[in-house]
């Protein structure tokens, strides 16, 4: 393992990395301000082994991705090779997605998702599910989110999010001690309330949540990997990337 734990989530500079040439000048603006990890999300089209190759040019390590649904089906050997080039563990779906839910739709994605995960296995990359605030959602008296830790194979991991399971009315904390031991990766963010008084998304230490009982529930359930994350930034997501890294390791972290 690398001596950093701290990554970010290429997702916040999505707008900035459409291009070969424009991910090779994200990734270097992202080690130059201190980040000696990264999480794969948002990538336009780059052939793997060009991005292996700026990666390493640059000291990146790679932490986790995200990759589609359907590409865990239909192109499962090609994402396997991707990440031993990359010599990256792990990787997760952003969530399940559609306009309406009922139960029935998260009992057939817990059945959909458990065929995927049996693709790969022995092939030494984890799959995991990303949640955003929809999974805390009610159905007599539990929770989409109870159901993926309860319906899901033990080999998927949870990459729990803290400002979506607060803005879901969770407690960060007692999510991650749900899945204490399934949860290499987290996703730090924070939320503050606006001036139109709707929540927002802020930089890590900059807004409302617990840290200092957010992390050491982290450290406690396994957590290898804290990844830094703003989908949407006040600032520009460079700076805003630079304040989080900045106040995570006033935090502690490494």
């Amino acid at each position: 393992m690398p001596k950093t734990e701290i990554a970010a989530q290429l997702y916040s500079l999505r707008d900035f990395l459409k291009t070969p040439a424009d991910i090779a000048k994200t990734l270097h603006r992202v080690r130059a301000m201190g980040y000696e990890a990264v999480q794969l999300s948002a990538l336009g089209e780059i052939d793997a082994r060009e991005l292996d190759r700026i990666l390493r040019g640059e000291g990146l390590t790679v932490a986790a991705t995200h990759v589609s649904l359907d590409e865990m089906n239909n192109q499962t050997q090609r994402v396997i090779d991707d990440h031993k080039l990359w010599n990256c563990q792990y990787t997760a779906i952003g969530g399940f997605f559609q306009d309406r839910f009922t139960k029935q739709d998260w009992t057939g994605f817990i059945q959909n998702y458990n065929a995927a995960a049996r693709k790969f296995a022995g092939s030494g990359l984890s799959i995991g599910y990303h949640n955003h605030s929809h999974e805390l959602m009610h159905y007599d008296r539990t929770t989409p989110l109870r159901m993926l830790i309860d319906g899901l194979s033990k080999d998927i991991w949870f990459e729990i999010d803290t400002y979506w399971i607060t803005h879901g009315g969770g407690d960060p904390i007692q999510w991650i001690n749900n899945v204490s031991g399934r949860i290499p990766c987290i996703h730090l963010k924070d939320m503050v309330i606006g001036q139109d008084r709707q929540q927002q998304m802020a930089e890590v230490g900059e807004g409302n949540l617990n840290w200092a009982g957010i992390l050491p529930a982290a450290r406690a359930a396994g957590v290898q990997w804290f990844i830094i994350e703003q989908d949407i930034c006040q600032r520009d997501p460079f700076e805003s990337l630079s304040i989080s890294l900045n106040n995570a390791r006033k935090m502690g972290l490494h």
